[in-house]
């Protein structure tokens, strides 16, 4: 009978949560439909495009939100169960709440599985695909090449970017110019770079070779600059993005900084954060158990879907906020990432101990 219970607990939980992932990824691809409608017409980037990147980013909404969908899904199933007093009869039956607390939690961990699943496997490629088609259609007259670094050509230039350090802002970049004759002419280095809004590039610590019939010609300033037609956004496609990295992608480039002697803090919350939101799936769910049993056993499915909305945003700003801030000041990455889940636990242990 147990097993039976469970089932159609684990059943109503997972039935739920699939059908508010529906709706709240119809309302994102809408929204992110409507953002691209400015960028339509843009060199090759037409309608067509768009919805073909609309498509490829939904697994990476779908990571982002099923915490929240698990949520509501579990407070939507079990409420359901608790306005029909089916949850009465199963307490009336001998299960405890502990148990009832454990088939949420089996729901939970198949969610749990699911959200990896998407984040390692389905999401990163198909996110990084539809950055690659949307860009190479805006910016058709351009090409790139490279993996962790960037090389662009743009005209009678190629310009390398080793790092990506900021927004717009660029460590490790090499200029190389030819002639019409595709002759090198000359090889510049900077330090450091940045790009405004109309692609004017500011080069600081310069170093150029210019490269003449008899000799080579050296020069030095401190800043110069480079009108180009590479924009920071045709550049990114080349930048490892943690948010776009899966996990395996995240650890080794984890790696690849500190073997180089760079900062990896930044990576090594995100590969933490990543595992631990995951984590936070099977927890979360649990959640909706005192709430099935406490003040809310006989309000409507409104009410839920607000609560599990309002716990859910709550839950997720918290973790982005830590995570900004932990960058800000020099907080563990580890301590950064599990501390949302670590509380996310502890309140619902608590919550779970005062149903009676």
């Amino acid at each position: 009978m147990t097993s039976i219970l469970s089932r159609y607990v684990i059943k109503a939980i997972l039935g739920n949560t699939a059908l508010v992932l529906l709706v709240l990824l119809a309302l994102s691809a809408l929204y992110l439909f409507i953002t691209q409608q400015d960028e339509i017409g843009i060199g090759n980037f037409s309608v067509e495009n768009a919805f073909m990147f609309v498509g490829l980013n939904l697994p990476k909404y779908a990571f982002d939100m099923l915490p929240i969908a698990a949520l509501i899904g579990a407070l939507l199933a079990l409420g359901s169960l608790a306005r029909t007093l089916e949850l009465i009869v199963v307490r009336a039956a001998g299960v405890s709440t502990m148990r009832i607390a454990m088939w949420v939690a089996g729901a939970g961990v198949i969610l749990m599985i699911f959200t990896a699943l998407i984040g390692e496997v389905i999401a990163p490629p198909m996110e990084q695909y539809g950055r690659q088609m949307k860009t190479f259609a805006k910016f058709n007259d351009y090409s790139m090449a490279g993996n962790n670094s960037a090389w662009a050509k743009d005209g009678e230039r190629i310009i390398s970017v080793r790092q990506q350090s900021a927004d717009n802002r660029y460590g490790g970049v090499y200029v190389f110019s030819f002639d019409g004759q595709r002759r090198l002419r000359s090889v510049g280095r900077a330090s450091s770079a940045s790009i405004d809004k109309n692609n004017l590039w500011r080069l600081e610590n310069y170093l150029e070779s210019r490269i003449g019939n008899e000799r080579v010609v050296t020069s030095e300033a401190a800043e110069t600059q480079l009108q180009t037609g590479l924009s920071p956004e045709f550049l990114g496609l080349a930048v490892l993005d943690a948010d776009s990295l899966t996990g395996r992608g995240l650890y080794s480039y984890i790696q690849h900084l500190r073997a180089n002697g760079l900062d990896s803090r930044a990576y090594e919350t995100a590969l933490w954060a990543r595992i631990a939101r995951t984590v936070a799936v099977a927890i979360i769910v649990v959640l909706a158990v005192p709430f099935a049993f406490g003040p809310m056993r006989s309000t409507g499915t409104g009410a839920r879907t607000v609560v599990g909305i309002m716990i859910g945003v709550v839950f997720f700003l918290m973790a982005k906020m830590l995570e900004s801030g932990g960058e800000v000041f020099n907080m563990p990455p580890f301590l950064v990432a599990w501390l949302p889940t670590v509380l996310l636990t502890i309140v619902t242990t608590i919550a779970i101990s005062r149903v009676r």
